[in-house]
């Protein structure tokens, strides 16, 4: 049973879409990124194409897909667009000093079709199954949590050249992309928070340093550090005898 109609939506849902209706070429293009943002509020656990086609009434999968995966308009540009309206609100406005959260997001996925799919790290269900994984930031201010940006990390597994290719990153260099792109926008954090597997990679915290960012993470038992006492550094020591 289909659980909504596009033309059901209360006038705010369409008052907001216009924002972004001069970033959208075409009718097309503007009709199915209004149904792609509905589907994405329905009640639905799955939110697949698939599923929000079979929900909504007027709501085609051809068009649907061709719209996310063929049509000429620019995920980048509707995100800043995204943040924009939100930092002109005050219930959503941007604070100085937020703490900045780094983390990667896995889901299993069934078959190989999906872009970055490959046997991995999967963080849902905390083991290596096959699924991609995407690298966020969220600000947080002590009030709200909100998504600042997101991308895709492809598996050297994913790509044809394996780490050799191209468009092979790592996941702390794309973490790095997502801290300069929020630096770049004027939204630089009080603190950069970042779990172990960020925090035991020396040259990404090297780089954090070298942009002037405090940073709170974990870190592995067995990691050595000097500690500045006095002026004074010490040798080097195994974090778990320090404690």
């Amino acid at each position: 049973m289909r659980e909504t109609t596009p033309s059901a939506m209360p006038p705010c849902f369409d008052k907001w879409c216009k924002r972004f209706d001069d970033l959208l070429r075409t009718k097309a293009q503007k009709r199915e990124f209004r149904n792609y943002v509905g589907g994405l509020l329905g009640e639905r656990e799955r939110k697949n194409i698939y599923q929000m086609a079979s929900d909504a009434v007027g709501v085609t999968y051809h068009k649907l897909h061709h719209f996310l995966t063929e049509s000429t308009w620019s995920a980048d540009k509707i995100n800043e667009r995204r943040l924009e309206i939100m930092n002109k609100c005050s219930q959503t406005r941007i604070s100085r000093g937020f703490s900045l959260i780094i983390d990667d997001s896995g889901h299993r996925k069934s078959g190989n079709f999906t872009a970055g799919v490959s046997r991995q790290y999967i963080g849902e269900i905390g083991k290596t199954d096959n699924g991609n994984v995407v690298v966020t930031t969220h600000l947080y201010d002590g009030k709200k949590s909100l998504l600042l940006d997101i991308e895709l990390y492809q598996h050297s597994l994913s790509l044809p050249d394996g780490k050799n290719d191209p468009e092979f990153k790592k996941k702390p260099e794309l973490a790095l992309e997502l801290i300069d792109k929020s630096v770049n926008r004027g939204y630089r954090p009080g603190i950069v928070l970042i779990d172990s597997g960020h925090g035991n990679n020396t040259n990404f915290l090297f780089e954090l340093e070298k942009r002037n960012l405090k940073y709170l993470g974990g870190l592995a038992k067995n990691r050595k550090v000097k500690v500045i006492k006095d002026s004074v550094t010490s040798d080097e020591i195994r974090l778990d005898s320090l404690a």
